[in-house]
């Protein structure tokens, strides 16, 4: 009996989805939980998600005044004040006066910080890359068109 309700339930949600809003609750879960197994294997730097993401967010686009920081992360300064704080303690970011305005500061990703988000990156993709060696060669087929579609949906 056991045995039959578990197929009955692998074949339930495994089966197709004919509601758009179904599809949609599934992916969110499915992308939710892909963002934790990702995040186990490169690790946050032993930082809060939005000293993490204050990180990334100066990473990605260049040195930023705390102000501008804020914004892209829907933050008051004050707050993002505090977490700038943090990273600077832990010698991941740079503040400097603003050499246009000396009321402000901006926060640059030190050399030390570069490396550690490299290597988080490369210990995903290396996990990632072990985890689809063990697919069929139809299933990362399935995944590169996927992919496709996935890209175009959230460019």
């Amino acid at each position: 009996m056991k045995a039959n309700f578990v197929v009955c339930l692998h074949i339930y949600y495994a089966g197709p989805m004919t509601e758009t809003a179904d599809l949609a609750q599934s992916l969110r879960e499915m992308f939710g939980r892909a963002q934790r197994a990702l995040r186990e294997q490169g690790g946050r730097l032993g930082l809060t998600a939005s000293q993490s993401e204050a990180l990334g967010c100066v990473a990605r686009e260049g040195p930023l005044s705390i102000g501008a920081l804020a914004k892209r992360q829907h933050v008051r300064s004050q707050s993002m004040g505090a977490t700038v704080g943090v990273l600077l303690e832990r010698g991941l970011v740079a503040v400097t006066p603003d050499p246009d305005d000396g009321r402000q500061k901006v926060v640059t990703v030190t050399d030390e910080a570069r490396a550690l988000i490299t290597e988080g990156r490369s210990a995903r993709t290396d996990w990632l890359t072990k985890q689809l060696q063990g697919l069929s060669p139809a299933e990362v087929r399935t995944l590169a068109e996927a992919h496709t579609i996935l890209d175009r949906l959230f460019s």
